[in-house]
C-alpha cells in the first residue's frame, strides 16, 4: 500500500502578491513520518520556494483515521514568480516525500502556467440566476480582475446586445471572504442584470467579461439557457429538484408516513408552489377519505361533548339536509344536534321526523312562536346537554371533520399545560346556492382583540365552553342581527384561553338575501353590531365612541385619551438637512396633539451647513432639544441613549425622512399604546407615490420578518381589511412606533447588537415576550421617503452587515420563526406579502 496519501484542492494566481502561484491541499503519510515538499525541475535540481504553511484539516481527518498523529495534514505553498522560473527551467514541479517515497503534486510548462495565469488574472463567478413571474431574468454575481479594468457586455446568442438593465456595486462580502488588499474596498466587484426575457432573442444570455490588464485583454463569457432556466423554474421543474435522487431518504420516510396524498402535499409546499385558485386548493388541502377514516379510529384522552345549536326559520329543506347531513357526516361522534324552529308552518317538522327522527343525537323542537333569531338559538342552547356549545346557521355546511379539529385543539391545549380551551373558532369560506364552487376564504389570524373591535372576524366556527356561557349569558334580542357579535365579545371578554385552528372547517352559504352576499341587506344588522360594541367598552370600563365606516359591518372607535401626557418624540439626524426640517415643519404645522417634545440626535454629520440648521432650528422650534451622540452609528444605542434624557411618559420613535399628513396622527397612536396590555402602536406610511410603504409587520414574511401589502395601492383595502383596520401585530416599524415609557423600560430598550436591521421587530417581539400588545392603525398616517436618509438596503456593506443581523435574529427568535407568526394565517404566502394562498 503507498504510504504518500495527498491532494491538490485549489490553485490560485496573484499578481499582486509577488505574481505568486498558490497552491493549496493536504498530505500525510500512513506511518506518520514527516514529510518534504520540493520544488524542482525536470533534473531533480532543487528550486528557492519558501516554507510551506501547514494547518489541521479536520475534513481529511474525519476521512482518513489513520491521520490521528499527522494533526497538520493541510498545507500552503507560495511560489513567487511562477512565471520567471518556468521561463528559465522550462518545466516545474511540486514534489512531496517521506525521505523513502516521493509523489509529484503538481507541474507545468511556460505555456500551460501562461494560460493558467492568464485566466486567473480575470475570476467570474454567477451567485444567482433566475426566472420571476415567469416574465423577468435576474442575475447577481462578482468579477475580479487582479490588473487593470474590466467590463461587462450582455449578448443574446447570436452575438448582438440585448436591452437588460446591468448595474455594479461593491462586495464587501467578496473582498472579506478572499482576504483582499484595501485597494479593492471601494472597487465596484458586484454585478446585477435584470430585464425582460422577451428582450433576449433565441433564449439564451450571454455574459461577456472583458478585463483589460495593460498588456493584453482577456475575455471570459458565461451562457445562460433561459428555456432551461424557466423549465427548472416551473412547478415541474421544482417539483423535479425535490424529487431528485438525493433527497430519496427523506422523500420515502415522507411518503411512508403520509402516503400519497400527503406526500403530494409535501413535495409541493418543499418546491414553494402557490396556486391562485381556491377551489383547487382547497381539494389538496382538505381531508381526503384515508384521513376521514384515521379521524373515526382516533379516540382522544378527553372527548367532550359538543353540541351544535341551530336555529330553524322557514330553512329551504335543500339547505336543511345539507346543513344537518354535514353535522351526521362528523367523524367525531360525542356530539349533539339541538334545533329549535320557529317556522311558520309544519314543513320542517314532518321532513325532520321522517328522516332524522331515529337518531338519539338529533333533538327537535317545534317552537309555539317565532322569537327572533336570538331567543330561538337561546331555545336550542337550553336543550344542549354537551361540555361544549357550537353555533351555526340552518343553511351553512360544516367540514366532516370540524369537530375532530375542534376536540384535538381542546386536548393540545390540555397537553400543553394551559387552561383546557374554553373558547374556539376556525376558518371559514363561502359556498354557492346550489352548492357547487366554495369561494373568498377567510383565513383569520390568532386571537385578535383589537381586529375584533373593527369587525366580527372570528364568525364561524365559533365554540364555547358551556360553563362560559353560562356565566356571560345567552343571546339577546336587543342585538338581533348582531347577536353572534355581542355574544363572542362577552365570551373573549372573559375567556382565559381562546385558541384559533386555522382550518377551512365552514363554509357560509352565499345567497342573495344572506350578509355573505349583499352587506347593504342588512343594515339593522351593522346598527345592532355598533350597540354590540360599545356596550363592551362599557364593561370594559373604556370610555369610547363607535362610528361606523363606509364598509358595512366595520367600526372605527375613538377611545378617549386620558389626561394630556408629554410625548417625547425622538429623531436621530446624520446631515440630511431637507429631509429633516420638511419632517419637523409637518409636526409643528399639522399636529393638533401640542404636549410634545422634539429630541433630535446629531450623529456625526459631515456637512458644515447641518450644523449651521441647528442653530436655525432650535430658535424656529421651541420644543427641539438638540442631543449629541459622539459614537459611530448604531440605531439601537443612538435611541436608547435619546430615551434616557426624554421626560416624557411615552417615546415616539420616527425616522427624520417622514412627513406627517394626519393631524390627529399622535391622537390616533395614544389612545392605542395607552390601554392596558398595549407596548407600542405604530403608523400606516405611505411612499411618494400613495402606495403602501407599512401596514404591519409579518415575521418570517420573505424570510425573517417583511411588510405586509408593501407596494400595494394607497386606498387599496387589503386582505380582510387588513390595510383598512386597527389590529395587533407581532410587529411595527420604528420608523413612527409609540411606546410607553415604562414598557421601554420593561424590556431594556432596543437591542445593541441590532446596529442596522430588525432592531424594532427585535424591540417588538420582547414586548410580546411580556405579554404587551403591538398595535397597528391605519388612522395615523404619514410619509415615509424611505432611503433617502439613509441609504438603499442593497448597498455592499448593508448587505454584508445584514447577513450578519440576520443570524443574530434567527439565533435569537429561531422558536417564534419556526412556531409562525400568530397574527398571519399559516395558509397565507410567507414569500409573497399580498396574502395570496400558500402551499403548506
Amino acid at each position: 500500500m503507498e504510504q504518500l496519501v495527498w491532494s491538490v484542492d485549489d490553485r490560485k494566481y496573484q499578481e499582486k502578491n509577488e505574481k505568486s502561484l498558490i497552491l493549496e491541499g493536504w498530505a500525510f503519510q500512513r506511518d506518520c513520518q514527516p514529510l518534504r515538499f520540493l520544488l524542482t525541475d525536470p533534473a531533480g535540481e532543487q528550486l528557492p520556494m519558501e516554507e510551506p504553511v501547514r494547518f489541521a484539516r479536520p475534513d481529511v481527518e474525519a476521512g482518513y483515521p489513520e491521520t490521528s498523529g499527522t494533526k497538520q495534514c493541510g498545507f500552503t505553498i507560495r511560489i513567487p514568480n511562477a512565471e520567471a522560473l518556468v521561463k528559465k527551467h522550462e518545466k516545474l514541479r511540486l514534489v512531496v516525500t517521506d525521505g523513502k517515497e516521493k509523489a509529484i503534486l503538481w507541474e507545468t510548462d511556460s505555456q500551460q502556467l501562461y494560460d493558467f495565469c492568464k485566466d486567473q488574472m480575470m475570476e467570474v463567478h454567477i451567485d444567482r440566476q433566475e426566472v420571476l413571474y415567469r416574465t423577468m431574468i435576474a442575475a447577481e454575481g462578482w468579477v475580479l480582475c487582479q490588473k487593470g479594468t474590466d467590463r461587462i457586455l450582455l449578448q443574446d446568442g447570436k452575438g448582438n446586445p440585448v436591452p437588460l438593465k446591468l448595474s455594479r456595486g461593491r462586495r464587501p462580502d467578496v473582498v472579506e471572504s478572499l482576504a483582499l488588499g484595501t485597494e479593492y474596498k471601494e472597487k465596484e466587484l458586484g454585478f446585477q442584470i435584470s430585464g425582460k426575457l422577451a428582450d433576449v432573442a433565441g433564449g439564451r444570455l450571454v455574459l461577456v467579461f472583458i478585463g483589460n490588464t495593460g498588456r493584453e485583454e482577456i475575455r471570459k463569457q458565461v451562457e445562460i439557457d433561459l428555456k432551461k432556466l424557466q423549465a427548472e423554474n416551473s412547478p415541474a421543474g421544482r417539483r423535479k429538484k425535490v424529487l431528485a435522487w438525493e433527497n430519496r431518504k427523506e422523500n420515502l420516510e415522507c411518503l411512508r408516513k403520509k402516503g400519497i396524498r400527503g406526500f403530494l402535499k409535501y413535495v409541493d409546499a418543499k418546491a414553494g408552489i402557490v396556486t391562485g385558485d381556491y377551489e383547487q386548493w382547497l381539494m389538496r388541502h382538505k381531508a381526503g377519505r384515508k384521513e376521514l377514516m384515521a379521524q373515526r379510529k382516533t379516540h382522544f384522552p378527553y372527548e367532550p361533548k359538543i353540541s351544535i345549536v341551530i336555529p330553524l326559520y322557514n330553512t329551504p329543506l335543500p339547505y336543511l339536509k345539507e346543513a344537518v347531513d354535514s353535522i351526521v357526516k362528523q367523524t367525531y361522534k360525542n356530539w349533539q344536534l339541538c334545533l329549535a324552529d320557529g317556522s311558520t308552518g309544519d314543513e320542517l317538522t314532518s321532513y325532520i321526523h321522517k328522516h332524522y327522527g331515529r337518531n338519539p343525537r338529533i333533538c327537535y323542537k317545534k317552537l309555539e312562536k317565532n322569537g327572533g333569531i336570538s331567543e330561538n338559538t337561546n331555545a336550542a342552547v337550553k336543550m344542549a346537554k354537551g361540555d361544549y356549545i357550537l353555533l351555526a346557521d340552518h343553511d351553512d355546511v360544516v367540514a366532516p371533520d370540524a369537530l375532530f379539529h375542534i376536540v384535538k385543539a381542546i386536548n393540545e391545549s390540555i397537553q400543553k399545560g394551559d387552561r383546557p380551551a374554553d373558547a374556539l373558532y376556525t376558518d371559514e369560506d363561502k359556498i354557492s346556492m346550489d352548492g357547487a364552487h366554495y369561494f373568498e376564504p377567510n383565513f383569520k389570524p390568532d386571537y385578535n382583540l383589537f381586529r375584533l373591535r373593527e369587525n366580527n372576524y372570528i364568525c364561524h366556527i365559533f365554540v364555547v365552553k358551556k360553563e362560559l356561557l353560562k356565566q356571560v349569558g345567552l343571546f339577546s334580542s336587543d342585538y338581533d342581527g348582531a347577536q353572534d357579535y355581542d355574544l363572542i365579545l362577552r365570551c373573549c371578554e372573559k375567556a382565559e384561553n381562546i385558541v384559533h385552528i386555522p382550518r377551512v372547517l365552514y363554509h357560509w352559504r352565499c345567497h342573495m338575501e344572506s350578509t355573505a352576499a349583499d352587506p347593504a341587506s342588512k343594515v339593522y344588522a351593522y346598527e345592532a353590531g355598533k350597540r354590540a360594541l360599545e356596550a363592551h367598552y362599557k364593561r370594559m370600563g373604556i370610555q369610547a365612541e363607535v362610528e361606523m365606516t363606509k364598509r358595512p359591518g366595520w367600526y372605527r372607535s375613538q377611545v378617549k385619551i386620558k389626561g394630556q401626557p408629554l410625548i417625547s418624540i425622538i429623531i436621530p439626524n446624520k446631515d440630511h438637512v431637507k429631509d429633516l426640517e420638511l419632517c419637523l415643519s409637518s409636526i409643528d404645522k399639522k399636529s393638533t396633539y401640542r404636549n410634545f417634545e422634539v429630541l433630535v440626535v446629531e450623529n456625526n454629520s459631515n456637512h458644515p451647513e447641518t450644523f449651521e440648521y441647528y442653530e436655525k432650528m432650535t430658535r424656529k422650534y421651541s420644543f427641539v432639544r438638540l442631543l449629541t451622540w459622539k459614537e459611530g452609528f448604531n440605531f439601537s444605542a443612538i435611541n436608547n441613549f435619546a430615551a434616557a434624557l426624554a421626560n416624557g411618559e411615552y417615546f415616539l420613535f420616527l425616522n427624520n425622512d417622514v412627513e406627517v399628513l394626519t393631524p390627529n396622527w399622535i391622537q390616533e397612536m395614544l389612545m392605542l399604546c395607552q390601554q392596558k396590555d398595549v407596548g407600542a402602536a405604530g403608523a400606516k406610511l405611505f411612499y411618494p407615490d400613495d402606495t403602501i410603504q407599512h401596514a404591519g409587520v409579518v415575521i418570517g414574511l420573505g424570510g425573517i420578518a417583511g411588510h405586509i401589502f408593501c407596494r400595494a395601492s394607497g386606498s387599496a383595502d387589503g386582505y380582510m381589511g387588513r390595510l383598512v383596520s386597527v389590529q395587533e401585530y407581532s410587529a411595527v416599524t420604528a420608523a413612527c412606533m409609540l411606546v410607553k415609557k415604562e414598557d421601554f423600560l420593561l424590556v431594556d430598550g432596543f437591542d445593541p447588537e441590532f446596529v442596522v436591521a430588525f432592531n424594532d421587530i427585535d424591540f417588538c417581539m420582547k414586548l410580546g415576550q411580556h405579554k404587551k400588545k403591538v398595535v397597528f392603525t391605519p388612522y395615523a398616517q404619514l410619509y415615509h421617503y424611505e432611503s433617502k436618509s439613509r441609504g438603499m438596503e442593497d448597498t455592499p456593506e448593508k448587505q454584508l452587515r445584514f447577513k450578519k443581523e440576520t443570524l443574530l435574529f434567527e439565533k435569537k427568535w429561531g422558536k417564534e420563526l419556526a412556531k409562525g407568526d400568530p397574527y398571519y394565517s399559516p395558509n397565507l404566502s410567507v414569500t409573497e406579502g399580498d396574502c395570496s394562498l400558500r402551499e403548506v
